[in-house]
């Protein structure tokens, strides 16, 4: 991205922000990379620190890039804000939590989101320039991402002083307030880098670093912490008004320069995470989402962007006069937020989801409820808890990072791929959860690659019962970077997702798994008809069996027995869990392949052979697999 240069230098991982006329404002989209580059270095041998910096003379960050919040706030639209607040404080929290060394050189402006990227990382070093605020009273909002955290933990009440003032920092100000962590003059930041590339190592900012100048943010402390002591917004109003200093008249200048509202809540803000045992970044980010959330609703902050950004008039009207800010208009913003509490999950996905049958409805469901955005299209026109409905299986494709599919047959599999290939954005991941055949499985997969998508065989072992409860197995086949891009989905939709090797090898698994299925149920029906015959009690029968070598999952976790062991379907009159037409098919395709591949499977032949008289000659159609139980107490060895 042109915002960004993103690359390993030697033992390094390097963000260098290139938005240089904007004065590196942080955007979305740089969000979203940066992200995206931490998660990638994580875990990687080569990458020992990171390097964090930024172009140009004015600015490290100046901020977050708030135009389209303004402009989608405006239009009564505050899902893009919030959306854009959650992804961001969790990169927040990230920078702060990062097993790896971050070094980040905090030049020029550093304010608001410029805090939050470059003043939680685990080196932060000054220069001569540098200039620190959190500002966002001056806009209607509070100080945010992880701000309120660093505030708390100020020295005596600085915190106070610094969020409602929005008192710039320098150098060693920020260090003196715990901003910062070192003084490197400028002049010495090229050939510590180097140093750093070269050997990943952050001890070399030992020797970089000199003593810092004096901090006059320090000499002022006494006075600060006597005149910012007070409860309340209105306690420190009066604490500076019956002061008569001139530092107090300054900092009166500055106070009713900003949103009362917002000064009142960042108040309270510090005040709780001070108090608060064991403080961390997250509890902090919780809180400040709790205002984000509301802010652009319930606040100041579209009339400070409109003041300060758009009209720039500089004459905001705020809801609230300096002194008459209601305590009842602070603790609701502030009041938890249930359901949309920031839970820091990783961003949302676009998913397109198509086939939304019994298993697919509740599967997308799950999807949804996790906080991505699905849009769902099924030919019989049904529709799942949370998904938009749309008109085609094209229209759930466009625009999508991944496409599932959920359908009957390879050859609908087929059909619905070359339709949905060349509407998919480049890059997009296929992800089909179908139980097909191996041939379309891998079929599917070439045309997805040739159009330059990334493609997976996902079918999933669990049935109705796990889709709808998120417990689901799927059995993978595809590109590695592909999986990466499908496991958050597979975590959401199921308990395991094991990859299992190219394209085509999820559904060989798949086929293996449910002809060994198909096998064990029959014979744990066998043996439960026997043991009747013989005077054996079920209930005796269970008990030896599902701790002995007999032991299976056909046993013991999906009895066919009524009233024996875990409930399953044999326990609501043989409805299905999991269809005996469903295990025909499945057998069916086993042995298509073991044919295909020259396999002798004499049992799954046998298996295949028994379900299809089960389900067409007899009365298994709609009834679970495990019915074959009484199918068995009926008949005798003739």
């Amino acid at each position: 991205m042109s915002d960004l240069h993103i690359r390993i230098e030697g033992r390094a991982g390097r963000i260098t922000l290139t938005r240089e006329k904007a004065l590196n404002a942080l955007s979305y989209d740089m969000c979203l990379a940066i992200e995206d580059a931490l998660d990638r270095w994580r875990d990687d041998p080569a990458v020992a620190l990171i390097l964090l910096d930024a172009a140009g003379d004015r600015a490290f960050c100046a901020g977050g890039d708030i135009a389209e919040m303004y402009r989608t706030g405006m239009d009564g639209d505050y899902a893009y804000g919030r959306q854009f607040w959650r992804d961001e404080y969790r990169l927040n929290a990230k920078l702060a939590e990062y097993p790896k060394p971050i070094v980040s050189f905090l030049h020029g402006f550093v304010m608001g989101g410029g805090v939050g990227l470059g003043g939680h990382c685990s080196h932060r070093i000054t220069c001569e320039t540098t200039q620190v605020s959190m500002p966002e009273v001056g806009i209607g909002f509070v100080p945010d991402v992880g701000g309120t955290y660093l505030l708390a933990r100020a020295p005596g009440r600085l915190g106070e002083y610094l969020g409602l003032t929005a008192a710039r920092m320098d150098g060693a100000d920020a260090i003196h307030a715990g901003f910062a962590d070192s003084f490197v003059p400028q002049e010495g930041w090229e050939p510590l880098k180097a140093r750093l590339c070269e050997t990943g190592d952050p001890a070399e900012i030992e020797d970089a670093a000199q003593r810092p100048p004096d901090s006059a943010l320090a000499a002022q402390q006494p006075e600060i912490d006597r005149l910012f002591g007070g409860e309340t917004l209105t306690d420190i109003l009066n604490l500076l008004r019956n002061d008569g200093s001139a530092f107090a008249e300054k900092t009166l200048k500055s106070l009713s320069r900003n949103a009362p509202l917002s000064m009142a809540v960042a108040l309270d803000m510090i005040h709780r995470l001070r108090t608060k045992q064991h403080l961390t970044i997250r509890d902090a980010l919780e809180l400040e989402f709790r205002v984000s959330f509301r802010i652009m609703e319930h606040g100041d902050f579209l009339e400070g962007i409109r003041a300060a950004i758009i009209d720039k008039d500089r004459t905001p009207h705020w809801r609230h006069a300096l002194d008459r800010v209601p305590a009842v208009d602070v603790s609701k913003m502030l009041m938890p937020l249930g359901r949309d509490k920031l839970d820091f999950r990783e961003r949302a996905m676009k998913i397109g989801f198509i086939g939304l049958g019994n298993m697919g409805a509740p599967m997308a469901a799950n999807l949804a409820k996790a906080g991505h955005g699905v849009h769902g299209f099924d030919v019989a026109g049904t529709k799942a808890e949370g998904v938009t409905s749309v008109a085609s299986a094209v229209e759930a494709a466009q625009g999508a990072d991944v496409v599932i599919t959920m359908l009957p047959n390879g050859a609908i599999l087929r059909e619905v791929a070359a339709k949905i290939i060349p509407a998919m954005a480049k890059g997009a991941v296929l992800l089909d959860c179908s139980t097909v055949d191996v041939d379309s499985a891998r079929a599917v997969a070439v045309m997805a690659e040739e159009a330059g998508l990334g493609a997976l065989d996902a079918p999933v072992s669990g049935g109705v019962g796990g889709a709808t409860n998120g417990t689901l197995t799927f059995m993978v086949g595809g590109g590695a970077d592909a999986f990466a891009t499908a496991k958050p989905l597979f975590d959401i939709m199921g308990q395991k997702a094991v990859h299992c090797g190219p394209a085509g090898n999820g559904q060989a698994a798949k086929i293996c798994n449910n002809m060994i299925l198909g096998v064990t149920m029959i014979a744990t029906c066998e043996a439960f008809a026997l043991a009747d015959k013989l005077g054996l009690d079920r209930q005796a029968m269970f008990d030896v069996v599902s701790t002995s070598s007999g032991y299976s999952w056909s046993m013991n976790a999906y009895c066919p027995a009524p009233g024996i062991g875990p409930q399953s379907p044999s326990d609501n009159g043989y409805r299905p869990g999991f269809a005996a037409d469903l295990m025909l098919k499945d057998l069916r395709l086993s042995q298509q392949a073991a044919e295909a591949a020259d396999a002798d499977t004499p049992m799954g032949q046998a298996a295949m052979e028994l379900y299809r008289r089960f389900v067409e000659d007899e009365d298994g159609k709609g009834m679970d697999f495990s019915a074959m139980l009484p199918r068995f107490e009926k008949r005798g060895r003739g």
